[in-house]
């Protein structure tokens, strides 16, 4: 269904849309990507990737090369010759915890100066539920054409987890829902390009919506419960770690692991989508909201195991060196959206402790602005108390001597907590066993 000589025209050049461009390109598609970030462009043009992604920079100079990639910052011009465009643009979360859909209704606007009929919209970006029929196909519709009659539409969630976002976007199951089947089926055909995985395909766009956000709410909530549970087992001298395991050999329990909060674009955000909606609908989500509360407040839980570790050893956070290893959201990306290093550091500031940070993947731009000194691994090590935040393999080497004051906090199961009392080391939080 789909021509081999078609234009896909894909709006956001972003971790989910650059690989997404990428893949289709490799497919034999000709592919043009708009971003209204000229750096990006200019990098992508020149056959580079922006994201830090295993395999994406190879793949994007190989697809430029041969003509089959390229990008632009004009969005109008982009979608006149497109019959097939998609929408894979960031959705935060404002202040109030509600949905900025300022980048969706900014591409529904621009896609409406250039539509033609018979050409297909497939949106990507999570939103809440009703976004399509209720945002987007309104704004498409000021072209004077009318969805399902003149152009399709459907939308499915994006599926893939940073460092292995190649491989998850060619081997996960894809759901898909349109306004119609002929859109639905169409969008189908399109994916099947580029994933080995199982086609869903969901009775309209709505259905398609609501399950991205019920994958990552369950997500949370899990380990809402995980970091509950790892709380209570600190407070009794219980090993999280093990007893979780323990648990989870139970074929209908699977609990997740516990950590320092949780971050990413998806799971800090999407849960809010749900709370959103639910809301207009006069429908309570105290299960959802109470999740995002308990991890939300994991910073603050971090610190005060910060505070009492220090307190063990006669020090006070205030004029402390804390030494923090890793401030991404999760182990081996570059992605600090929504960190709960972020929060972390700034109680232990506002509690005037001396912060410095070690990461060996994110950019010192990003951590220069949380006001900040970065260090070395070493000079991390060094300080009088050093937490580890984030699960890099960099960090599973941490020798027990390397930690040279003796005091360390392990938000993450990397290290031998066994290991490190025995010698010597006052060891707080969870550990591998």
């Amino acid at each position: 269904m789909i021509k081999e000589n078609s234009l896909i025209t894909i709006f956001g050049l972003g971790h989910m849309g650059l690989p997404t461009a990428a893949l289709l390109a490799q497919s034999g598609l000709k592919v043009l990507g708009v971003d209204i970030n000229k750096k990006t462009v200019e990098m992508v043009n020149s056959g580079q990737s922006p994201i830090m992604e295993p395999g994406l920079d190879e793949l994007v100079r190989k697809t430029v090369q041969e003509g089959y990639l390229s990008a632009t910052n004009d969005m109008v011009e982009a979608v006149k010759s497109a019959e097939i465009i998609m929408i894979i643009v960031p959705t935060p979360v404002d202040g109030n915890k509600k949905s900025d859909l300022s980048a969706v209704i900014s591409a529904s606007k621009s896609i409406s100066e250039g539509l033609n009929e018979g050409t297909m919209v497939i949106v990507e970006s999570t939103v809440p539920p009703g976004t399509c029929d209720n945002i987007v196909i309104p704004l498409l519709e000021t072209s004077g054409l009318k969805a399902g009659t003149d152009f399709k539409i459907a939308y499915t969630p994006e599926r893939a987890l940073p460092h292995n976002t190649i491989y998850e976007m060619t081997h996960n199951a894809r759901v898909i829902g349109g306004i119609d089947p002929p859109s639905a089926k169409r969008a189908a055909s399109l994916y099947q390009r580029i994933t080995k995985g199982e086609i869903i395909m969901v009775q309209n766009l709505v259905t398609a919506e609501m399950v991205k956000l019920m994958e990552n709410t369950y997500r949370d909530t899990n380990i809402a419960l995980a970091n509950e549970l790892a709380l209570v087992c600190d407070s009794m001298g219980v090993d999280a770690i093990e007893a979780i395991q323990a648990a989870n050999h139970h074929p209908r329990v699977n609990i997740h692991t516990p950590g320092p909060g949780v971050g990413g674009h998806c799971l800090s955000i999407d849960p809010y989508f749900i709370v959103e909606t639910a809301r207009e609908k006069g429908v309570e989500t105290n299960l959802i909201k109470t999740s995002r509360q308990v991890n939300e407040a994991m910073p603050q839980e971090v610190a005060k195991i910060i505070q009492q570790a220090l307190k063990e050893t006669g020090k006070t956070i205030k004029g402390s060196k804390i030494g923090i290893l890793g401030v991404a959201y999760k182990g081996n990306v570059a992605d600090a959206r929504e960190t709960p290093a972020e929060p972390l550091i700034k109680i232990l500031k506002d509690k005037c402790a001396e912060v410095y940070v070690n990461d060996p993947y994110v950019s010192p731009e990003i951590i220069n602005n949380w006001g900040v000194q970065i260090v070395d691994l070493e000079n991390a090590l060094n300080c009088d108390c050093v937490v580890l935040l984030t699960d890099h393999d960099f960090y599973k080497d941490i020798k027990p001597s390397m930690i040279k004051n003796r005091l360390l906090v392990c938000t993450r199961p990397v290290l031998e907590k066994e290991k490190f009392k025995k010698a010597g080391v006052i060891f707080k939080g969870v550990g591998r066993s």
